[in-house]
This record gives structure tokens, C-alpha cells and sequence, in this order.
């Protein structure tokens, strides 16, 4: 998370200097007043940390070129003298674009830290070697920026939760919890296994609604063209010179008219309800009701179902001591679950069924209604038998092997009635094209003009 340096005077006319963390400048702004309102100062300037870029020479070295975060250029210069560097210059960075790494990148340090861990490696030389070797620049700085605020001894839960931009709101509390726990080996390798099921799971979503989606909507679009503007031309010389012809080049000749006369009402009946559905459904509230919708669809909606259930398992059992901490627990796990109307129900209703009425774990996870009816028996035996980590670590395991095996045969299924679809369609484009070549005009003196139109038309 950016931060940001506040500069102050107390009523007393000291000065007042402090870091905090905020989203942006805005935010940053906020903080800071609230700040400067609860301790009594006045807000003199806010300076957020950005990057520099250097170049410096040692002597008659070659020059080195390199970058740094501070709050000011002049900290910048005053650093690298000490080192008894001769500064070139220092000058602030303009574009300072930061990509998220990709997921097998997080993957990957996730899980080497996990096995190199168990090898009783000490933990900073663990991110001192993961630092050397990884080639995405954002994470490597980000890995070298956690293991040096360690150092300093600061706390990793919120040394982590600082790289929430890199590697994700769960992975980052996740890594930030497992320096204090007594088994950092096992919270890594869990978190590197909610990340490639979580990887699964949207690669899952992709094969099985938006490739097909994306497939029929290209499909859609070549029929109109060819209608329209292909097959069109043709179709005119016969209406021209009054040939007579078979009832699919006929009625495709007609769709062909109604869609070139009324091509703006088309556009506008189909763009808007799209535009507008898109951006319903990037709010919060959209977000809860397609959530709720995809669950849905023949099909994959029960899977998909299955696997938010998983996935929530999955992370509630990383995390489960069995105290009555573990609101956060039922919190973090519904958030991770992917799957905005299930966060929703879990934390509007399970949570405060557990808080304010006392309400065991089963009776708030049926009452939210986003479980199985499965699920609750596993939640229920599991609380009477007081196994309820188990039960959940359990129930991931199986919705994982049944969820895997099932959605490869409904992308299978899918694709198959996808094929059909575009076989059927273009046997129906073969056969108008058939149908065109076997026109033949009867008047021998139309025929020949009709031939003279073909020639200028190609």
C-alpha cells in the first residue's frame, strides 16, 4: 500500500512528522485530517514515497544506474553521499507502473518458501534467494522490500499486508500470519494451494461460459456480415431482373432488408441493454446478483457452486484454531471463497447469527443458505464431534476431486453443442450459397444480361 509522509505543527508551534498508509492521495488527505483533528496539529503537507531513478559513480568506476523509494529527492542524494557515491543525478521516476505478477509467479514463491521452510532454512535468507532468482520485476521488489522491513523488526502481519497490491488481500494475510505461527510450513503450502485452485477455478470459468460466449458472439456477427454485405449484392441482380428464387435465398434475401433498413435500431436495441447489464454488473450490487445468477446455469452452476464451498473449506481450515477468534477466520474464508453473494450471506447472516445470538457454526451456515445440503451434515457431525478443521479440510478435498472430474465433462459437453451449433449454421450459409449458383433465368435475353451484371459485379 503507497505511503505517505504528514508534516505538521502541534498549538505549541512543534513540529509533527509521521507515515501512514492509504489507497491513493485522496485517502491519504483524509487520513490526515482525521488524524490531525483526534491529536490537535495542524496538517502542513503530505508527501507521498515515490520512486527515483539514480546514477552515481564511485571514483573512476563505471557509473551505476539504479532506482529508490523516498519521500524527497534531497533524501535521495544524502543517502547514496554517505555510501561515498558522487551523484550524477536523481530524478523522480514519471511512469512508475507496477503489473500485478502473474499467478504462477506467486504460485511458485508460495510453495518453494513452503518446501524450503520444512528444510529448516532460515526465513530471510529463504526471501534473499527467491529475491535473486524471480524475473518479475514488481515482485522481486516487493519480496526484497518485505525481507528488509523484517530485518528492521517490524511486524509481518503488517509487512505483508503493505504487498496486498502484489499478491492479493487473502495471500498477503495469509504469508503475514504464518511468520507467527507455530507451523509456517503447513499455512504455505495451504495458501499455495488455495492459489492454484483459485488459478483452476477462473481458467474452469473461462473454458466453460466466456470462450463459448465469445465464440457465438463472433460467430453471430460473421452471419450478419455475411447477410448484409456479402450475400446481398448477389441476391439484388436476381431480385433486378426478376428471377425467381428458392424459398432459403428468398427469406434470406428479406432478413438481409431488415437488417441493413433497420441497422440502428438493431445496434441500439442490442449495445444498450449490454452497456448498461456491463455496468450493473460492476457494482457492488451487480456483482452479488450475477454471482447469485451464475449458480444458475444448467450445467456448470452446481459445479461452480461446489467449488466456492471448496475453496471457502479450503481456507477455513488454513486458518481454524478452534478458539472464538475464528469470526475472522469465517470472514477471511468468505471472502476468498470468489464469490460475492456467498461473502455477502456468510458475513450478513451466518456472522452475526454466531455474535449477536449465539448461534452454533451449523445453524449459521444453513441459515445463510449459500451451503449444500452435504456441507451442513459434514459441518454438523463435525461440530458435534468437535472436528469441525478436519470436516472442513475434508469437504475441500472432496468437492475438489468431484468438481475437477465433472467439469471437464461439461466443457466437453458445452464444446460439443457448441460445434453443432456453428455446423449448423454454416450448413445453413453452404446451402443458401448452393442454392445461388443453381439459379438459371429462362428469357435468353435476360440470361444475357444477367450474365453482363455477374461480370461487372466481379
Amino acid at each position: 500500500m503507497p505511503e505517505f509522509r504528514i508534516e505538521g505543527l502541534s498549538t505549541s508551534g512543534k513540529a509533527i512528522v509521521g507515515i501512514i498508509e492509504a489507497d491513493g492521495f485522496r485517502l491519504a488527505k483524509e487520513k490526515a485530517q482525521q488524524m490531525a483533528v483526534q491529536r490537535k496539529f495542524k496538517v502542513v503537507n503530505i508527501t507521498p514515497r515515490t520512486t527515483f531513478i539514480y546514477k552515481v559513480q564511485r571514483g573512476t568506476e563505471k557509473p551505476i544506474l539504479g532506482e529508490q523509494k523516498a519521500f524527497t529527492k534531497e533524501e535521495v542524494e544524502e543517502a547514496l553521499s554517505k555510501m561515498g557515491f558522487r551523484v550524477i543525478y536523481v530524478r523522480k521516476k514519471l511512469i512508475d507502473l507496477k503489473p500485478k505478477p502473474p499467478m504462477s509467479e506467486i504460485v511458485t514463491f508460495v510453495r518453494v518458501s513452503a518446501d524450503l521452510i520444512r528444510q529448516k532454512l532460515p526465513y530471510n535468507e529463504i526471501l534473499q534467494l527467491l529475491a535473486n532468482d524471480i524475473e518479475n520485476k514488481t515482485l522481486r521488489d516487493a519480496i526484497r522490500e518485505i525481507n528488509n522491513e523484517l530485518k528492521q523488526g517490524k511486524d509481518s502481519e503488517k509487512v505483508f499486508l503493505k504487498q496486498e497490491a502484489v499478491f492479493g488481500k487473502f495471500t498477503a494475510h495469509m504469508l503475514g500470519l504464518a511468520s507467527k505461527s507455530g507451523n509456517m510450513a503447513e499455512i504455505y503450502e495451504s495458501t499455495a494451494k488455495f492459489l492454484e485452485r483459485q488459478a483452476q477455478f477462473k481458467k474452469d470459468l473461462k473454458s466453460a461460459l466466456i470462450t463459448p460466449a465469445v465464440t457465438m458472439l463472433a460467430l453471430i456477427g460473421a452471419v450478419i456480415y455475411y447477410i448484409g454485405w456479402i450475400f446481398r449484392p448477389m441476391a439484388e441482380i436476381f431480385a433486378k431482373f426478376k428471377i425467381e428464387m428458392p424459398p432459403m435465398t428468398a427469406a434470406t434475401l428479406k432478413m438481409s432488408d431488415f437488417i441493413i433498413e433497420h441497422i440502428i435500431i438493431i445496434s441500439i436495441v442490442t449495445l444498450v441493454p449490454l452497456i448498461l447489464a456491463v455496468r450493473f454488473f460492476t457494482t457492488p450490487r451487480g456483482r452479488q446478483v450475477l454471482d447469485r445468477f451464475i449458480w444458475k446455469i444448467p450445467v456448470i452452476g452446481t459445479l461452480l457452486h461446489k467449488t466456492n464451498i471448496e475453496i471457502f473449506c479450503r481456507v477455513f481450515h488454513a486458518l481454524y484454531s478452534g478458539s472464538g477468534e475464528n469470526i475472522d477466520v469465517i470472514r477471511m474464508a468468505a471472502e476468498a471463497c470468489g464469490n460475492r453473494y456467498m461473502e455477502n450471506q456468510i458475513k450478513n447472516i451466518a456472522i452475526p447469527l454466531m455474535v449477536e445470538k449465539g448461534a452454533g457454526i451449523t445453524e449459521a451456515f444453513e441459515a445463510s443458505g449459500v451451503f449444500t445440503k452435504t456441507a451442513i451434515s459434514r459441518f454438523h457431525s463435525g461440530a458435534e464431534t468437535g472436528t469441525v478443521k478436519n470436516t472442513a479440510h475434508q469437504l475441500a478435498e472432496y468437492y475438489e476431486k468431484e468438481t475437477s472430474y465433472k467439469m471437464k465433462n461439461a466443457i466437453e459437453y458445452i464444446q460439443i453443442w457448441l460445434a453443432m451449433v456453428i455446423m449448423v449454421i454454416l450448413t445453413a450459409l453452404t446451402i443458401v450459397s448452393s442454392e445461388t449458383a443453381m439459379i438459371r433465368p429462362k428469357p435468353p435475353g435476360a440470361f444475357i444480361n444477367f450474365l453482363n451484371s455477374i461480370s461487372m459485379f466481379f
